[in-house]
C-alpha cells in the first residue's frame, strides 16, 4: 500500500506557485516539490497528484492519495472529468493536466481521501511547506501551457 500526500499553492491566482508531495510506503519516504513562475492553485493541486503518481516505479499499485483540494477530488470522484473528456474539455481549464492525470491513473488502483487544509494534518502541513517553499525559490520553472493560454486570453 502506497500513500501519497499532496498540496499545491500559489501566491496570487495566477502567480508564482508550487506543489509538494510526500510518498510513503512502509519504511520508504520521499518528498517532491517544484516551483513555477506563473500558474494557479488548481493547477498546482492537480500537478501534485500527477507528480506523485508518476514517481511510482511500478504499475498496478494500490494507492491512497490524500489531498485538501475539492477541485481535484470532486472532479475525479464525481466523474466530472469523464464528462469533460467526452466534451473535449470545452470551456474547461487545465485540459493538459487532466489528460496527463487520466493517462497515469489507468496504471494504478487509486483511492482519494479529502483532508481539511491548514487544520494540523502533519503530512498536509508538510506538503504545504514544500509547495510554498518551492515557489519562493529563485529560478522557477515555466508552466508553459498555462503561460501560453494566458497570453492568448484563454485562462
Amino acid at each position: 500500500m502506497i500513500e501519497i500526500f499532496t498540496d499545491g499553492a500559489s501566491s496570487g491566482n495566477p502567480g508564482p506557485g508550487g506543489y509538494g508531495v510526500i510518498l510513503r510506503s512502509g519504511k520508504h519516504y520521499k518528498e517532491l516539490s517544484e516551483g513555477f513562475r506563473k500558474t494557479t492553485n488548481n493547477r498546482m493541486e492537480l500537478l501534485a497528484v500527477i507528480k506523485g503518481l508518476e514517481a511510482l516505479k511500478s504499475p498496478n499499485q494500490t494507492v491512497t492519495i490524500y489531498s485538501d483540494s475539492k477541485y481535484v477530488i470532486d472532479s475525479i470522484e464525481k466523474k466530472w472529468v469523464n464528462s469533460w473528456l467526452q466534451k473535449g474539455f470545452k470551456d474547461k481549464k487545465n485540459k493538459d493536466l487532466w489528460l496527463r492525470y487520466l493517462d497515469i491513473s489507468k496504471m494504478h488502483n487509486i483511492k482519494f481521501v479529502w483532508v481539511r487544509g491548514h487544520a494540523g494534518h502533519p503530512e498536509n502541513e508538510r506538503c504545504d511547506e514544500l509547495a510554498v517553499g518551492a515557489y519562493k525559490q529563485k529560478n522557477l520553472l515555466i508552466d508553459s501551457v498555462f503561460e501560453m493560454e494566458a497570453a492568448k486570453g484563454l485562462t
